[in-house]
C-alpha cells in the first residue's frame, strides 16, 4: 500500500493534519527588584566606585591633571563604574539605547554632566593644541644659539675620550656582578644605565635590581646593598656597597615602588623616566623630571625641574633648579623632538609639507659628551630630504636644556659608521653609534668597533668634513695619532700638531734600518714586528704594529729604513733566558712613516740609542 507523507509547511514544524505551528512566545522577563531605597543605592554606587577608582589609581598611577591624558581616562572609567552599577542597583530592564540613555540622565546626573564636561575639554584641548593652529609655539619650545665648534668645545685627549657606550657597559656590569659570590644568586643589574660626571670623570651608573619575587621578598627588608660604576675611559667597574641598602628604586613593589612613592606624594605632577644619578659624596638619587604641557592642554611638552628622591631613605625634595652635581633632567629624545619642531614650523606649519624652505630635522640617534662638570647630548641636523649629509649638529646641555647650533656640514652619523666599517670590511666588525670630539680643532667622530659578540676590537675616528679621512687603531691613543697624522697628511693642521702627548706618555720618532720581520695575527689583525737590532740591555729590539693601523707596513723589506711613532715611557715587553738574560725587548708603535728612506741625522732614536732601559709609564 502506498505511504502517505504529510509535511507541514516551511514555517513550523509538523503536524497531525499536515499544518505547521507557531513557537510559543518568548518567555517574559522577570523584572529584577532595585537592592533598598535610593538612599541606599546611592550609597552602593558610591561605595563601589570608589573602591574601584581605588584600586585603578594603585594600580595604574593616573596624575591627577587636566594636563594628564590618562587623568580624562580615569574619570571616564570613574563615571562608568557609577552608571554601571546604578544600572544593577535600581533592577532597571531598559529597552534599546535610548532607554539607557533616559535613565543615565535621570538616575546618574551628575556622572551624566562630568562625562559631558570632560568630552568637552578634551575637544578643546586637542584643539588649542593642535600644531597646525600653534606652529610657531612649537618651534619656540627649544631657545637656540648659534656657536663656534672650535672655540667652544674644548679639545679633548685620549685619556678624557670615554670608550664605552650603554651595551658594553651592561656587558662590563654583568661580568663584574658575576664575580660576586654573595650578590649573584640574589640580585641582577638594572639594564638604565646612566651617564654622568662624577668626580670630575664620565662614569655609567646604575643600580642593582632583584633577581625575580621571590628574591624581593627574602631580602626587601635590607634593600638593595649596592650599585654600579663603569668608568667610561678605564672599563674599570666598581661596585659600591652601602651601609644601608636602597629601598626606593624602580625594581620594589607595593608602597616602596618608586613610581608609586612619587605619585602618593606628589598626585598632581607629570613625571620623565627617572633616572639614577650618584652625588660627589657616592650617595644614590633618583632625579625625577617634572613634566609640564606649555601648549593648550596636551601640547609642548617640556621639563620644569625635578624631584630628588633618596634611594636609600625615601626623601623627597622638589626643585625648579636642580643642584649642580645631577647631570640628566631633559630627556634626549624630548630635545630631539623640540628641535624638530623649531626645523619643521620656524617658517610656519604650511611650509613644512609643502614649500619646505629651510626644513631640518635631527638624525636618528645621539650620544652624550662631558664638557666641563655637564653632560651635553649631541645629535645630527639633516635637511628634510634626508640625503645623506648633515648641514651641522647640536649640543645641549642635560641638566639646563642650553642648545648650540653648530654649523658644520659633513657626513650623517650613519655614512660615518659605514665609513669606518669599510675600512676593516675584511674584520666583518660593526661600528657603535658615534660621539662628536674636538680633535686638533676638528669636529671628529669618535666610535668603536664590535665583532659578532659585541666585543670591542677597535677604535675609529672619522672627520666630520672630509669623512673620507678615517683613522683606526686598537687602542684609543694609537687611533687618535693615526688620525692625527692623516689630518696632517692632508693639510689640515701642521705638521707639529701630528704628535700627542699626555701627562704619562712622551711620543717621539724611532728611525732606524729593519734587521727582521716577523708577523702574527692577534685579536683578528695582522701585527708586524720589525727588528731594530740587538742591544746588549735589551736583546733583539722590536717594535709591534697593527696593519689595521698601518696597511702599508706589508710592503716592507729588510733593510728599508723606516721612522715609528711610540711611547717612550711606556713599558715594554721584555723576554729572557733562564740565566736571566735578555733576549727581546717589544714596543708598541702607534704609526709608521712610509716616507722614510734613509737615517736622518738625530730626528730619531731607538730606545738602546736613546739610554738603554725605558722606564715604565
Amino acid at each position: 500500500m502506498p505511504f502517505d507523507f504529510h509535511f507541514g509547511n516551511m514555517n513550523g514544524g509538523f503536524g497531525p493534519d499536515g499544518q505547521g505551528f507557531t513557537p510559543p512566545p518568548p518567555r517574559e522577563r522577570k523584572p529584577r527588584k532595585a537592592i533598598g531605597n535610593k538612599a541606599t543605592r546611592v550609597l552602593i554606587n558610591i561605595v563601589v566606585t570608589l573602591v574601584v577608582g581605588a584600586a585603578y589609581f594603585y594600580l595604574r598611577l593616573p596624575a591627577l591633571n587636566l594636563h594628564a591624558e590618562e587623568f580624562y581616562t580615569f574619570v571616564l572609567l570613574l563615571c562608568a563604574v557609577y552608571v554601571g552599577c546604578a544600572l544593577f542597583t535600581s533592577g532597571f530592564q531598559g529597552e534599546g539605547v535610548k532607554g539607557y540613555f533616559g535613565f543615565v540622565k535621570k538616575q546618574c546626573t551628575i556622572p551624566f554632566l562630568v562625562l559631558i564636561v570632560m568630552v568637552a575639554t578634551i575637544a578643546v584641548g586637542a584643539l588649542t593644541s593642535w600644531v597646525v593652529f600653534r606652529a610657531a609655539s612649537y618651534s619656540e619650545l627649544l631657545p637656540i644659539k648659534t656657536g663656534d665648534f672650535a672655540a667652544e668645545v674644548d679639545e679633548i685627549s685620549y685619556g678624557q675620550i670615554p670608550m664605552v657606550d650603554r651595551d658594553s657597559a651592561a656587558r662590563l656590569g654583568a661580568r663584574k656582578l658575576g664575580e660576586l659570590a654573595d650578590m649573584v644568586s640574589q640580585f641582577e643589574v638594572l639594564p638604565n644605565y646612566t651617564q654622568i660626571n662624577y668626580q670630575g670623570r664620565p662614569v655609567r651608573v646604575t643600580s642593582l635590581g632583584y633577581a625575580d619575587l621571590i628574591k624581593w621578598f627574602t631580602n626587601r627588608s635590607e634593600g638593595l646593598p649596592a650599585y654600579l660604576i663603569v668608568d667610561m675611559v678605564s672599563q674599570d667597574v666598581e661596585v659600591v656597597r652601602l651601609k644601608e641598602g636602597m629601598k626606593y628604586t624602580t625594581a620594589e613593589h607595593l608602597g616602596r615602588n618608586l613610581y608609586r612613592h612619587l605619585r602618593f606624594g606628589y598626585p598632581t605632577f607629570m613625571f620623565a623616566e627617572p633616572v639614577f644619578e650618584i652625588d660627589e659624596e657616592g650617595m644614590p638619587w633618583w632625579v625625577c623630571p617634572r613634566m609640564v604641557k606649555s601648549i593648550g592642554l596636551f601640547g609642548g611638552t617640556d621639563i620644569k625641574g625635578a624631584v630628588l628622591v633618596n634611594a636609600v631613605t625615601g626623601e623627597s625634595q622638589y626643585y625648579e633648579e636642580v643642584p649642580s652635581w645631577v647631570d640628566q633632567v631633559y630627556v634626549a629624545e624630548l630635545i630631539m623632538q623640540q628641535y624638530d619642531y623649531y626645523g619643521q614650523y620656524h617658517n610656519g606649519f604650511f611650509n613644512s609639507i609643502f614649500g619646505q624652505r629651510d626644513v631640518t630635522i635631527t638624525t636618528d640617534g645621539y650620544n652624550y659628551i662631558a664638557i666641563g662638570d655637564d653632560v651635553y647630548m649631541y645629535t645630527g641636523v639633516t635637511s628634510v630630504t634626508s640625503d645623506q649629509s648633515n648641514i651641522g649638529f647640536l649640543l645641549s646641555n642635560q641638566r639646563t636644556k642650553e642648545t648650540s647650533f653648530y654649523s658644520v656640514a659633513g657626513a650623517t652619523e650613519e655614512s660615518a659608521m659605514r665609513s669606518a666599517e669599510g675600512q676593516v670590511q675584511q674584520m666583518s666588525y660593526i661600528a657603535t653609534f658615534p660621539l662628536l670630539l674636538n680633535i686638533a680643532d676638528q669636529p671628529t667622530y669618535f666610535m668603536a668597533l664590535k665583532d659578532a659578540a659585541g666585543l670591542v676590537k677597535m677604535y675609529a675616528m672619522v672627520n666630520v668634513e672630509q669623512y673620507q679621512i678615517v683613522a683606526t687603531g686598537q687602542t684609543v691613543a694609537d687611533c687618535e695619532i693615526n688620525y692625527r697624522q692623516m689630518l696632517a697628511n692632508n693639510n689640515l693642521i701642521e705638521k707639529e700638531d701630528a704628535t700627542i702627548s699626555g701627562g704619562e706618555e712622551d711620543m717621539g720618532p724611532a728611525e732606524f734600518e729593519i734587521t727582521d720581520i716577523r708577523t702574527a695575527v692577534i685579536d683578528g689583525s695582522t701585527n708586524y714586528f720589525l727588528g731594530a737590532g740587538t742591544y746588549e740591555e735589551q736583546g733583539q729590539v722590536y717594535y709591534r704594529i697593527s696593519a689595521a693601523d698601518a696597511p702599508h707596513a706589508a710592503l716592507l723589506e729588510v733593510g728599508d729604513w723606516v721612522m715609528l711613532g711610540y711611547d717612550r715611557l711606556q713599558e715594554p715587553e721584555r723576554f729572557t733566558n733562564l740565566e736571566k738574560e735578555p733576549i727581546y725587548t717589544i714596543y708598541r708603535a702607534t704609526y709608521l712613516n712610509p716616507e722614510s728612506s734613509g737615517p736622518s741625522g738625530d730626528s730619531g732614536q731607538t730606545p738602546a740609542e736613546a739610554g738603554g732601559d725605558v722606564p715604565a709609564a
